[in-house]
This record gives C-alpha cells, structure tokens and sequence, in this order.
C-alpha cells in the first residue's frame, strides 16, 4: 500500500508542477516557441494546457535553451535544398 501511495504522490507532484509551469509558460514563451500562437486566443492556449502540464520537462529545456520553432524535415525540403 505504500508503494502506491508513493506512485500517486509522486504523479501529484509532477502534475502540480506541470500546472505551475503551464501558467508561467503559456503567456510568455509559448507564443515565442511557436510564432503561430503570437495571435491566438486564450481559448487555444487553454486547449494546450494538458499537453504543457504532460511534457513540461521537455518544454522547459527548450524555453531555457531559446529554442525556436523547428523546422519540418522531409523528402521535399531535403531535395529542395541538395545542391
């Protein structure tokens, strides 16, 4: 039983964690991570909140690092840009 109740806190202090750094990240670097939200409504920024509280680890490497946007490789682009 302590097993579990260990899992369910650690679950509930990576969500509660997830939360602080959603309301931190979405108004200020979300936009800047994804130049398509610079306009978007508070609607469009709430539906993203589950996936920041889901994946914050990852998001807050790349708002430390200043990453931008990354750019879509496939067959096209490649080809498009071989000399």
């Amino acid at each position: 039983m302590r097993i579990a109740e260990l899992v369910v806190m650690l679950f509930e202090g990576y969500a509660l964690a997830g939360t602080l750094f959603g309301l931190l990240f979405i108004p200020r670097a979300a936009a800047r991570m994804d130049p398509g939200l610079t306009h978007a409504p508070m609607a469009v920024r709430l539906l993203i909140l589950p996936g920041v509280i889901a994946l914050w680890p990852l998001l807050a490497l790349r708002w430390v690092s200043g990453a931008t946007a990354p750019i879509e490789r496939n067959p096209h682009r490649d080809k498009a840009s071989a000399p």
